[in-house]
């Protein structure tokens, strides 16, 4: 495949138009868009994409089962086709400056900054996981978290969850969907916090409670097999389904001073449809707007703010 050539080592103290933060799904679907509005973008990106830890990713339409980085290498010389620059670099900062232009200032970590007239941020979110041995380094194998992305490559498996909030016994129940075969280990969960309702959902869909604190996984020739417990106590499982923290990169926006919401899954901007924050020229697609942000809706997202954004400097420059 042929090697996209991105730009290194460039002085980028000039304007663009548009200046993306974020690489990833959202960022270059916003560039792809934005670059064939013949808009000069510019792609920062730190090269830490969410899904780096899964060999494929499922359910969008015509790249099922395609690898994460062989979808960003597409994404990256499809951007290029249309002359949008891509640099390898983190963005460290961030200021916009009052008056006429109202230009956004990215700052670099390589020690550059740039300036633009809109900017994207899709710098996405950071999953910490639970501090149960083998589950960090299992995550995107046999330790999964999300049963619309894996369920239908591990179905009728022994699935485990692991309780790490209220949110697990939800988990365990869609898991279900998935294997008739299910335990939920409730780990640090008082057993006592699960309701009725919890107990009853969780009987007729025929979810084993296992209460307990999980000492850590049982793992032979480089595959999960069970999951032990502090007491010694050993469950022969296949496919450990967790629900990592979530921690919202927002960052950049919250330096521009963007409204926040609270969600139980971190705190996001408050956006308009199109992913427009509460700061003048400021927008956001994929996980840095929303916890539940698949690739294929942050693709949707990167497109609708783009758009937004085209529309926006045109009518701008018309009322100027």
């Amino acid at each position: 495949m042929e090697v996209v050539t991105v730009t290194q080592n460039k002085d980028l103290t000039e304007k663009y138009d548009v200046a993306v933060v974020g690489g990833g799904a959202a960022g270059l679907s916003a560039a792809l868009v934005l670059g064939r509005s013949r808009l000069r973008t510019l792609v920062v990106d730190a090269g830490e994409p969410r899904n780096a830890p899964s060999a494929h990713m499922q359910g969008y339409l015509t790249r099922d089962g395609m690898s994460p980085a062989e979808f960003l290498e597409l994404g990256r010389e499809e951007i290029a086709r249309y002359d949008v620059e891509l640099v390898r670099d983190r963005a460290v900062d961030v200021s916009r400056s009052e008056g006429a232009g109202e230009d956004i200032t990215v700052e670099l970590a390589g020690g550059r900054a740039v300036r633009a007239r809109r900017l994207v941020v899709t710098t996405g979110l950071e999953d910490e996981l639970p501090t149960v041995p083998g589950v960090t380094e299992r995550f995107g194998r046999d330790v999964l978290h999300c049963p619309f992305c894996h369920g239908w490559e591990v179905r009728d498996e022994r699935f485990g969850v692991l309780a790490a909030g209220p949110l697990s016994v939800h988990q365990a129940l869609m898991v279900s969907g998935w294997s008739d075969d299910v335990t939920l280990f409730l780990h640090t969960v008082p057993e006592e916090e699960l309701s009725d309702d919890d107990l009853r959902r969780l009987a007729a869909a025929g979810v084993e409670v296992v209460p307990g604190e999980v000492a850590g996984l049982r793992v032979e020739d480089d595959r999960l097999t069970g999951v032990r417990l502090t007491d010694g106590t050993e469950h022969d499982r296949s496919v450990m389904f967790v629900a990592p923290q979530a921690v919202p990169q927002t960052g950049l926006m919250e330096r521009l001073g963007a409204e926040l919401r609270e969600t139980p899954f971190g705190a996001y901007p408050v956006v308009d449809p199109t992913g427009r924050t509460t700061v003048p020229g400021v927008w956001t697609a994929g996980n840095a707007m929303g916890f539940g942000e698949q690739v294929v809706h942050a693709a949707s997202g990167g497109y609708r703010a783009a758009s937004a954004i085209v529309g926006d400097l045109i009518m701008s420059d018309l009322d100027a």
